[in-house]
């Protein structure tokens, strides 16, 4: 999912296009969520691939862990990671909070 595709553009004074801020949705833990233990190598993409079948889909892991580094793909080792059970909801959250 190319998740800037629907966000609005804008341009500064010196013709210079670039994207509009972007606004994250919360997501509320469910009790069918997985949680996974993190071991060297894991990172977001690949965990979204796997467990979604769509590596672009890695941020939707990402937000739903804030407490863990936002700047990386890489997983801190043996970290709690949870994986939301239904992206496509956050998916649409998202998509809603920024038309």
């Amino acid at each position: 999912m190319n998740r800037y595709q629907s966000i609005s553009t804008t341009t500064n004074s010196q013709g210079v296009k670039f994207y509009k801020n972007l606004k994250y949705p919360e997501v509320p833990p469910s009790v069918n969520d997985i949680y996974v233990i993190s071991v060297d190598g894991d990172r977001f993409d690949i965990l979204a691939n796997e467990y979604y079948g769509d590596p672009s889909l890695w941020w939707v892991i990402s937000i739903a862990n804030p407490e863990l580094p936002q700047n990386s793909l890489y997983l801190p080792l043996e970290s709690q990671i949870r994986i939301p059970i239904n992206p496509s909801q956050v998916v649409a959250n998202y998509i809603s909070l920024n038309q």
